[in-house]
């Protein structure tokens, strides 16, 4: 009679294994470098074979930048949750607060030793390029969809017409750029080796004038309806 593992206990080890090769890559790239560590110094340091790390980790990358798909996620859920009323930029503004005032990692929290590995890592410079760019599209497609839904919700509203609406694109593209500003800022004053709470104290007056400018363009924009709207 054979007896199969509970699928929980599957799950919570290979949870541990992935965590465990991510940790052991964490530290080879501080202590080497992104670029001259390899997968297999990294399957070395796991006890794991070279395929069990690409199974995890598709992409070296991945392995130094493993928030990437919370970061990607990031805007566009915080917009899809908002609450009926709230427009996409006070919603932002206030999970931008929370993070801050948090540390939280997919802020751009992460201290000065692994800042300064990925700052010297082309690739990973590339990378967090492309990541900034998936996350505003993300964002740029849930306030289309929303623009879409909006329109076909009204009497005579024309969905189609939204596809060529460029507002959502160019919504994103300002909120995006504001993000993407002041992660660079956070991401500077981690190489210098200021402390998370200080680069927090530091961040947010220069934070809170970006929403504002914000607010004054994007204010009124992507508003959720309430009941009685």
């Amino acid at each position: 009679m054979t007896t199969t593992e509970p699928v929980g206990l599957r799950a919570q080890k290979k949870m541990e294994t992935r965590q465990a090769i991510s940790d052991h890559a964490t530290r080879l790239f501080i202590e080497r470098g992104f670029d001259a560590t390899t997968i297999a110094d990294i399957a070395n340091a796991a006890r794991v074979a070279k395929m069990t790390v690409t199974n995890y980790f598709p992409r070296k990358e991945d392995l130094a930048l493993d928030h990437a798909d919370a970061f990607v996620a990031s805007l566009a859920e915080t917009v899809a949750a908002r609450a009926p009323g709230q427009s996409a930029v006070a919603a932002l503004h206030g999970a931008f607060r929370e993070s801050l005032a948090t540390c939280n990692p997919v802020l751009g929290f992460s201290g000065q030793a692994f800042a300064r590995m990925v700052a010297d890592s082309p690739v990973l410079v590339a990378r967090l390029r492309e990541l900034h760019e998936k996350r505003e599209q993300a964002l740029a497609q849930v306030l289309a969809d929303e623009a879409r839904a909006g329109l076909a919700d009204r009497d005579g509203g024309n969905a189609e017409a939204a596809s060529d609406d460029l507002t959502p694109h160019l919504a994103a593209a300002q909120i995006g750029g504001v993000h993407r500003a002041l992660f660079q800022e956070l991401q500077r004053r981690s190489v210098a080796g200021e402390s998370a709470e200080a680069i927090a104290k530091a961040v947010a007056p220069a934070a809170e004038a970006a929403f504002t400018q914000l607010t004054h363009a994007l204010g009124d924009y992507a508003v959720r309806p309430t009941q009685e709207d």
